[in-house]
This record gives structure tokens, C-alpha cells and sequence, in this order.
């Protein structure tokens, strides 16, 4: 019988016994900012795609000839989409 076997004398140490396993340090610091990263990405694209954008006023003042009046522009900052309303 070979001594390293799983079939060796009850007695004896296996040698699967005596192997240890290589421990491997965890990033933890580097893990959390790449979580929280994609983390507030994620939930902008979700906030405008369920309508919740973040308006932001384009300092561009626009007048509108036809109807005579203001026209202000509004851009998500974090979309980039647009929309107009007069005033």
C-alpha cells in the first residue's frame, strides 16, 4: 500500500492532511470604491430612465421670434437630455 493512499493504516497523517491552502489578501479598500462607482452610475441611469432627471438651467437666454416670448432650456446633468419652455 502506498502511505499517501486514502486507503492507508487509520494511524498514520494523509497527506492530504498536512497541505495547506495559499491565503489570498483581499483589496477591500479598492473593491469599495469601484462598488460605490458603479454603484451611484447605476442608479443615475436609473433615476432618468424612470423620468427623475436632475434640471439644470442652460445659462443661454433664447427668444423665440415667432411667438415673441422667452424661451428657457433645461439640461439634465446627468443624461444630457433636453427640454424648452417658454416663459
Amino acid at each position: 500500500m502506498i502511505s499517501g493512499s486514502p486507503s492507508a493504516g487509520c494511524g498514520k497523517t494523509k497527506f492530504w492532511d498536512l497541505r495547506m491552502s495559499n491565503v489570498v489578501e483581499f483589496k477591500a479598500r479598492s473593491a469599495t470604491k469601484t462598488k460605490k462607482k458603479l454603484k451611484a452610475k447605476a442608479q443615475a441611469k436609473t433615476l432618468c430612465k424612470n423620468g427623475f432627471h436632475k434640471w439644470e438651467i442652460d445659462q443661454k437666454k433664447q427668444f423665440d421670434v415667432k411667438t415673441g416670448k422667452l424661451v428657457t432650456r433645461y439640461i439634465c446633468s446627468r443624461c444630457g437630455q433636453t427640454k424648452t419652455e417658454l416663459s
